[in-house]
């Protein structure tokens, strides 16, 4: 088989034009080609914030830019119609597609209801410091620009269990509602905060059984209006895990079909946790490698006082690998968003190298690392800074040698605290596959690695053209690889 990689085709600070579902439309064809398999969109439905939301503040989850809500026809990335032509493209040029899936919460309601509720600590939300009383809330979602359509159902109080502003006194605080389905919080795998069910705005009560019904027939809607292949998951850690197996579980079996799921379980320092949701779902879900990027974010700021020798130590994809999605960045991550953790221009290439040509994960490729992106925002400073992030020069070229190079048996070389390498042997179904790669955090570097002695006396370049005189492999399959200071190369035929 191939080796598969996913592409993030957004950022947070893609422009909110209308423009998004078409510029993947044009492009499908020409990231297929380039090695991509499966897309990553953002979330289609409405927001709170109509054509402005990033669309990670749920209102309508029926809109997919076809009605007239809060604003806007269009949401921020086009219209339902310009979406479904999208997928249809992207499928039609081979590629998998898959929906981001934004269940945690809903904001932006309709009307405002009294509801029973009692605060709690933020710092602890076990910890109640009142008795019940009563807030008017933003509660109550009843879509008049859907009519009705799709669905008839009405979300109330009933259907959340916690929120975080008092519309009567305007006062801010963490409020857990005290509704028939329970007086606490749901059970949550995070223990952050004492529980972390609640994150933002109305947050969804899944104990309620006909809110999961609903769920579960707008996924059906969704599925069959989209036609996508598969869900990024968000928020899950602050979700109950119960409620993904039994919606995944009701998706798979009516429609019989895999439906490929990678959750956001953002844990860069806690891999235990991470593990304990996989656990707790059965290996349901993939999840994306936090505390990998992680590792790359301190690896590019401590430059060569780094160990290498650690870089996959405490990650997801040295423990779980075959649930393990590797990346370098995401919308999250990118400068001056909410889990900032920019891994640095240098150390770029090196980070795409480890995930795009070793065996373990499967990895996906930042949508401004392709592209570049260039945004202005406030910092936590209160400072407005503009930000250009530039586009990875190599990122091609990695990509092509993960598609027709990086296959076979896996040697590595993690010896040395600046430097280290791996070799892939190669393999029978690819035509002259097999690649070594080196990668250095301080000096100019050279490392004997051995390839397999099917590639005696064959020449082996360093695609990235870092290093430019060619090496030839000794007759036991070994040979002297080099790389430049602050540099990796990748050697092939």
């Amino acid at each position: 088989m191939d080796n598969y990689t996913m592409f993030q085709f957004f950022e947070w600070y893609y422009p909110a034009d209308g423009t998004l579902w078409k510029h993947f439309k044009n492009e499908a064809a020409r990231l297929k080609n380039m090695g991509i398999d499966s897309v990553w969109l953002p979330p289609a439905h409405k927001g709170m914030e109509g054509a402005a939301s990033s669309g990670y503040d749920s209102y309508d989850l029926f809109d997919l830019g076809e009605f007239d809500q809060k604003g806007s026809v269009r949401t921020k990335y086009g219209t339902k119609q310009e979406l479904i032509d999208a997928i249809a493209a992207g499928k039609e040029a081979g590629l998998q597609v898959y929906c981001d899936i934004v269940l945690n919460h809903m904001g932006g309601a309709d009307e405002k209801e009294t509801v029973p509720v009692k605060e709690v600590t933020p710092e602890n939300r076990n910890e109640f410091v009142s008795d019940t009383f009563e807030i008017e809330a933003y509660t109550k979602f009843t879509f008049p620009g859907r009519a009705g359509q799709y669905s008839q159902f009405v979300w109330d109080y009933q259907c959340f269990s916690g929120v975080d502003f008092n519309a009567s006194t305007e006062q801010n605080a963490i409020y857990s509602i005290q509704n028939q389905y329970g007086d606490g919080w749901q059970d949550v795998m995070d223990l952050e905060n004492g529980n972390y069910d609640y994150l933002m705005l109305s947050d969804i009560e899944f104990r309620n059984p006909h809110v999961r019904q609903e769920l579960k027939n707008w996924g059906e809607w969704f599925v069959e209006t989209v036609n996508c292949d598969g869900f990024r998951l968000d928020a899950i850690k602050h979700m109950d895990p119960a409620f993904f197996n039994e919606w995944l579980d009701h998706l798979r079996g009516k429609y019989q079909k895999e439906f490929y799921a990678v959750g956001k379980y953002w844990a860069p320092y806690d891999l235990g946790s991470m593990l304990a949701y996989i656990e707790a779902t059965d290996k349901r879900v993939s999840l994306f490698d936090a505390p990998l990027q992680a590792n790359f974010y301190r690896a590019s700021k401590e430059n060569e006082h780094y160990d290498l020798r650690t870089i996959l130590d405490d990650t997801l994809v040295q423990t779980m690998p075959e649930l393990a999605v590797t990346l370098v960045e995401n919308h999250d991550t990118q400068p001056l968003q909410s889990l900032e953790q920019t891994v640095e221009g240098w150390f770029r290439p090196m980070a795409y190298a480890i995930i795009l040509l070793r065996e373990a994960g499967y990895p996906c490729v930042f949508y401004s690392d392709l592209y570049g992106s260039k945004y202005k925002d406030k910092g936590n400073d209160e400072e407005e800074h503009e930000i250009t992030l530039e586009k990875l020069n190599v990122l091609e070229t990695l990509l092509h040698v993960r598609k027709k190079c990086a296959y076979g048996t896996q040697h590595d070389y993690f010896d040395d605290i600046n430097c280290i390498g791996w070799t892939r042997e190669g393999n029978d179904s690819h035509e002259n596959s097999g690649c070594a790669v080196l990668i250095s955090n301080h000096e100019n570097v050279s490392k004997t690695m051995f390839v397999g002695q099917q590639h005696a006396g064959k020449t082996f370049v360093d695609y990235l053209g870092f290093v430019t005189e060619p090496v030839i492999i000794g007759e036991d399959g070994t040979a002297e690889f080099r790389a430049n200071g602050r540099s990796v190369s990748v050697w092939a035929i």
